[in-house]
């Protein structure tokens, strides 16, 4: 029996939520599993921030971490530890010495595209595995969620995220 749980019969069943969520644990998977292949010892918080950094360049801290929905002070720790680890470079404003820029580096840069390289072949391997015609319509009912989500949805969190 399909139950909906929103108003009315069009509303979505508990199992297609249930779906939903599967399919957002498993793109999780695959999100960790991209990292865990770079091998080069990068949470997925950290490979936010570079991923951010990679979209929104160079540029003062404060303004990653709005990107990120988090408080200016929340990237520092993360910002340092990449910074260690050579995937970011920190730098200043030369006109005004209070503010540090950050951006990624040529081993943060290279990471991130075998991270995204690596996640779009597993998706390639997986997504292959499936009917065409089913493919073609799941793709369709993402973008769908997507238009209806928005991107502010997933760059602009409600509350603090960990890094």
């Amino acid at each position: 029996m399909r139950r909906t749980v929103a108003h009315g019969p069009a509303g979505p069943s508990d199992e297609e939520i249930l779906a939903f969520q599967m399919t957002t644990r498993d793109l999780i998977g695959v999100a960790l599993h991209s990292l865990d292949a770079a091998g080069e010892g990068v949470s997925l918080p950290q490979m936010r921030l570079l991923l951010t950094l990679r979209n929104v360049g160079r540029c003062p801290s404060p303004r990653v971490a709005q990107a990120l929905g988090l408080g200016a002070s929340s990237v520092t720790r993360p910002a340092d530890r990449l910074a260690e680890s050579g995937h970011l470079l920190r730098g200043g404003d030369p006109h005004h010495r209070s503010v540090v820029t950050l951006e990624l580096s040529d081993r943060g840069r290279t990471l991130v595209a075998r991270v995204l390289e690596w996640r779009r072949e597993e998706l390639m391997q997986i997504l292959s595995r499936i009917n065409p015609v089913v493919r073609a319509q799941a793709a369709q009912a993402l973008v769908d969620f997507h238009s209806v989500v928005g991107d502010a949805y997933a760059t602009e969190p409600p509350g603090p995220v960990p890094l």
